[in-house]
């Protein structure tokens, strides 16, 4: 199966993006894979497979590789003789803003590409954590209480301490504070407004249990992954999450009932259904005596959430099978023509 890993982009998650694809080559050999690196210029390269490591980015030996464009249904590189058209399914692992805000995904829409991701209605309910509590809410999906502040509109916080502030529209815990008294909270908003002009504050429950699960739909069928239970000490931050990210492993199986196990498969697939379609997703949920709450949905999760899947291979060939695909309105100027007809033109 050929597969176009898409990966960097312009954001604060770019450089988790691509150690995402790096891990990712390790995990699909049995794929046809080509790797389109995004640059923070927006300019696409074609990265030679054996220059899949870290220092060919830092040290921007990518920009010496060849460029491409994109025409309808492929990235192309051009040449003195013609061109070079890539056309298998794209795999959008870029992560946060481009890839998860719904800027890729348009981009891909808008030049008939296949592709794995988010489209752009469920990048904008996943993206922004304010629109992910109004889904939420929709879908009858519990969520904790929340309050959310501006940089430009002052405003005192209700929630009892302590409480986590948060970007609102940044994931891998960039930005995120943990404010036990108010001493503390000017601090935390101005860490979180150098990411974002808006903060989402929550109440921060110490010792709360978490449950990490992933899934994706293929042929009318929803297909779960593990759930896992993260190791952690007060939450976890972005070196815990990723210092050790690069995991392709998989992890242990929580140790729960099932009837958990099913409540959380319940409201994960109450997010998904009529939204998610075509991508593989990641929810971690709280469960607060015996009640799930949803924390938050990683359209992009990291490396893929590889790690919570015993055969991740086949999930994503599943996956690439069960494609959604923008339809495009077709074009016949008939009314153009009816004009010209009565004016006798």
């Amino acid at each position: 199966m050929k597969l176009t890993i898409l990966f960097g982009g312009a954001s604060y998650e770019h450089e988790i993006s691509i150690v995402s694809a790096i891990t990712l080559k390790g995990k699909l050999l049995g794929f046809d894979l080509s790797f389109v690196f995004c640059d923070q210029d927006h300019t696409f390269y074609l990265i030679d497979s054996s220059k899949m490591k870290a220092v060919t980015f830092s040290k921007g030996e990518h920009k010496k590789m060849p460029k491409l464009t994109l025409v309808n249904g492929a990235f192309v590189q051009k040449n003195l003789f013609g061109a070079t058209h890539y056309s298998g399914t794209v795999l959008n692992l870029i992560h946060g803003g481009d890839g998860e805000d719904g800027t890729i995904a348009a981009l891909l829409d808008f030049y008939s590409l296949k592709y794995i991701g988010p489209r752009v209605n469920a990048c904008v309910f996943s993206y922004d954590k304010r629109y992910t509590k109004y889904l939420c809410k929709a879908k009858d999906v519990k969520t904790l209480n929340y309050e959310t502040l501006s940089r430009n509109e002052h405003q005192n916080i209700t929630l009892a301490y302590p409480i986590i502030v948060k970007p609102s529209c940044l994931g891998s815990s960039i930005g995120v504070s943990i404010v036990k008294e108010e001493s503390e909270l000017d601090y935390a908003l101005d860490t979180a407004f150098e990411f974002d002009s808006s903060v989402l504050v929550e109440p921060f429950i110490n010792g709360v249990k978490e449950y990490n699960l992933a899934g994706f739909m293929a042929e009318g069928k929803m297909h779960f992954s593990i759930v896992e239970e993260p190791q952690k000490n007060e939450f976890l931050d972005f070196e815990k999450k990723y210092m050790d990210f690069a995991r392709s492993e998989q992890v242990l199986k929580a140790e729960i009932d099932d009837a958990l196990v099913i409540k959380l498969k319940a409201n994960f697939e109450k997010i998904y259904r009529g939204l998610f379609e075509g991508a593989l997703i990641r929810c971690d949920f709280f469960v607060i005596n015996d009640e799930v709450y949803l924390n938050e949905i990683n359209p992009i999760p990291g490396s893929m959430a590889n790690y919570l899947f015993e055969d991740f291979g086949a999930c994503i060939e599943d996956l690439s099978k069960s494609l959604p695909h923008a339809k495009r309105a077709k074009v016949s100027y008939e009314y153009i023509h009816s004009i010209s007809s009565a004016k006798g033109k």
